[in-house]
């Protein structure tokens, strides 16, 4: 299952970053985590800032909706996704991964 956190400006929504993949795409769930491919190679936030990308085009948020908190230079990250709740996002990623 995915975990996903209350915050007091939102969710925290765990994910695992593949970069440098053929495809960018919402894969499903590792470890408690939503696992997302990039195309995008990991130098200079590249990858981070695909993974935004998808993420808000995917789940219908908007970019500045998703900010990193932790994680920057390692698959597993954290984002703090704002204006929705844990029950919102987990709908939204139980309808992608369908």
């Amino acid at each position: 299952m995915i975990v996903i956190e209350s915050h007091t400006h939102g969710v925290v929504l765990l994910v695992r970053a593949q970069p440098g993949s053929r495809k960018s795409e919402i894969r499903g769930e590792q470890d408690g985590a939503v696992k997302v491919a990039v195309t995008q190679v990991a130098e200079r936030g590249k990858a981070n800032k695909a993974v935004v990308s998808l993420l808000s085009k995917q789940l219908g948020l908007r970019k500045s909706q998703l900010e990193l908190l932790s994680g920057e230079t390692l698959p597993q990250k954290r984002f703090l996704v704002r204006e929705v709740s844990v029950e919102q996002l987990r709908a939204a990623i139980d309808t992608i991964l369908r």
